[in-house]
């Protein structure tokens, strides 16, 4: 009874560490989000988000709501959205925070940098789709579309479609995290990796086909880049998981 005891207290203790965690992600997301919507507000926040739609269409359209109150929660929607991209270093560093005290000094060597890097890397690809791919697409299907039809796009229907394409964008360039880790778990060699190397680029453009408009900018957009990470993530996980050695495999 009295060993079982202070294993009861140590998981108690865990879940009020881990609802503590979870709390404090939560404020680190409101907090943004109350920021984001003091200034610059959702709606010019939506505009910021619909430019690149606009910049495709005629002078003077504009899109439309055709639910009641889609005017109201779509830019609360994306409010939310950004602000949980803004604070999503902040929620990394909670679960980093609430995992690290159970890790050897060479386990915390290898969880900061991912952490970093996979906040890193979404942001980029979420700012890549935004800043490139997006006008590049709307402009070429603006181009094939008939002069016989009036293009004005529901916002509801643009936002499933701009929160599609940041998804993809944003775990996209996460490949050179999951490169590493399979690489320093052991689970597969680079020497391997670079040996299914063409596997990995039809692969790519295979993915691209399939989470991206049916046009061959976006896919050529998604499927480049995708590549390019890879051979990045080839280069950087030799010198990864030599900085982040157990001392015992430093000696072997």
């Amino acid at each position: 009874m009295s060993e079982q005891q202070p294993v009861e207290e140590t998981f108690i203790s865990h879940l009020i560490e881990l609802r503590d965690r979870l709390v404090k992600a939560t404020i680190g997301i409101v907090v943004m989000c109350a920021a984001l919507m003091l200034w610059p507000g959702p709606s010019r926040i939506y505009d910021i988000l619909a430019q690149p739609m606009l910049n495709a269409l005629p002078a003077g359209s504009k899109m439309i709501a055709t639910g009641v109150i889609a005017p109201f929660l779509v830019p609360m929607k994306v409010t939310l959205l950004i602000a949980f991209i803004l604070a999503l270093p902040w929620v990394l560093y909670q679960a980093w925070a609430f995992v690290a005290p159970g890790l050897y000094a060479h386990e915390k060597r290898l969880v900061a940098p991912l952490v970093i890097s996979s906040s890193l890397l979404f942001a980029s690809g979420v700012a890549f789709c935004y800043f490139f791919v997006f006008g590049r697409v709307f402009s070429f299907i603006s181009a094939f579309s008939p002069q016989s039809i009036a293009v004005t796009p529901d916002i509801e229907n643009y936002l499933d479609f701009v929160m599609s394409m940041c998804l993809a964008f944003g775990a996209t360039f996460e490949v050179p995290v999951v490169v590493v880790v399979l690489v320093r778990m052991g689970i597969v060699s680079v020497a391997k990796l670079k040996d299914i190397r063409p596997y990995v680029i039809v692969g790519a453009f295979v993915i691209a086909a399939i989470v991206t408009p049916p046009d061959v900018v976006s896919q050529f957009s998604l499927a480049i880049p995708m590549w390019l990470l890879y051979e990045l993530g080839l280069l950087v996980a030799p010198v990864f998981v030599k900085v982040t050695q157990a001392p015992e495999e430093e000696s072997t």
